[in-house]
């Protein structure tokens, strides 16, 4: 166990991850000042309950239109219009630019669509990091600890000025650390208090969810990059009802397993507790249009926050009207496709050898209908 610290140490220092000096006085776990809102009050009922909190709320100053940054794309979608982000990978993860409108094909519920609207082109990004720090796994100076720290300031130092970022902790509930700013020390400052994790309980679906909803009125790209076991422990939301929400929600969902490396010595480790665990991240990853990666080593993770970035960022963006105008609140299952508009069969992309490769396309899956007004 000593020399897997000592690995993790020396692989923090070998990626530039620098730890500040008031991190290692802390002796205290994630801590926050108490607010209830990342983007938007999560339950507004009347002026007196407001009372409760906010004298140590959070300021968000992102939830509202007047409030958002100079130069941000902003997609609406009414109750009648669909927006789907595309992008399209090969094999190395790379984005594959300049492919024309007429080679998309987007099917709803098997039926292909119109595309009404297309664009493409980078924008900054509005990204809540959920880390899962629970004593279950990051026990201080372990290895599950320096892999959550190693991977949270990596990804920090990967994004660009304009971009905004909330991070928010859980174990037994989610403990919003930062809102969504700029300045890159409040995310440092954030991660800095990741010292000793309070409880044992890990519970993924009610955090996921609850970060989820509450981004849902911001508008622009935005995405949640999930840190996390994928373990559960016990969530008052199901499963199946975390998939739901999040469908609902239609925020990307980027996960990031953790604790591979460490699964190899934990007895048992290789079982179906946690291929369960691994397969939970990809639904909620692929349902979003997000993706899930499983790295191992320290190695990876640079090509890992390469393939998020170029796949949050760049994004074929299509809107269409569905043929289906029934309000009826059901799921609504959704296909992009590649295809040649004079075969109909699937476009084939090769690389500036004239060698086909194979590339795939990342999008979310479905979408809710709206409800009729009663």
């Amino acid at each position: 166990m000593k020399s897997l610290r000592m690995l993790a140490l020396i692989s923090l220092f070998s990626l530039g991850v620098a730890i500040p000096f008031h991190v290692q006085l802390r002796a205290q776990g994630p801590v926050t000042q108490g607010s209830e809102t990342v983007a938007k009050k999560k339950n507004s009922s009347s002026s007196s309950s407001s009372e409760d909190t906010t004298s140590n709320k959070i300021p968000s100053s992102y939830g509202k239109k007047d409030n958002l940054p100079q130069g941000i794309s902003v997609f609406r979608t009414d109750a009648l219009t669909v927006t789907v982000d595309a992008a399209v990978l090969d094999n190395k993860g790379h984005f594959i630019p300049k492919i024309p409108r007429g080679n998309f094909r987007i099917s709803e519920d098997g039926v292909p669509q119109e595309i009404k609207t297309f664009g493409t082109g980078e924008a900054p990004m509005t990204i809540a990091m959920v880390i899962e720090f629970s004593a279950k796994f990051e026990g201080l100076w372990g290895a599950g600890w320096f892999d959550v720290l190693n991977t949270s300031y990596g990804f920090v130092q990967t994004l660009r000025p304009e971009d905004y970022l909330a991070v928010v902790a859980y174990d037994m509930r989610p403990e919003i650390l930062s809102d969504f700013s700029t300045n890159r020390m409040d995310a440092q400052e954030a991660l800095s208090r990741l010292r000793i994790p309070g409880f044992s309980e890990a519970n993924l679906y009610d955090a996921l969810v609850d970060t989820a909803q509450r981004m849902q009125d911001i508008e622009g790209r935005k995405a949640i990059l999930l840190l996390s076991s994928g373990v559960d422990t016990f969530s008052k939301l199901t499963y199946d009802k975390t998939r739901k929400a999040l469908q609902e929600a239609g925020i990307p969902v980027y996960a990031i397993s953790m604790l591979q490396q460490l699964r190899l010595i934990i007895p048992n480790g290789d079982n179906i507790f946690w291929a369960q665990a691994d397969l939970q991240m990809k639904t909620f990853a692929t349902e979003t249009g997000g993706m899930a990666f499983y790295p191992r080593f320290y190695q990876e993770l640079p090509g890992v926050f390469q393939t998020i970035e170029q796949t949050m960022r760049s994004n074929y963006v299509m809107t269409y009207t569905p043929a289906n105008q029934t309000r009826d609140g059901k799921f609504r299952k959704i296909k992009v496709e590649l295809i040649n508009p004079e075969t109909n069969q699937p476009l084939p992309i090769k690389d500036e050898k004239g060698k086909p490769i194979k590339y795939q396309i990342v999008a979310k899956t479905g979408y809710t209908a709206p409800r009729a007004v009663e």
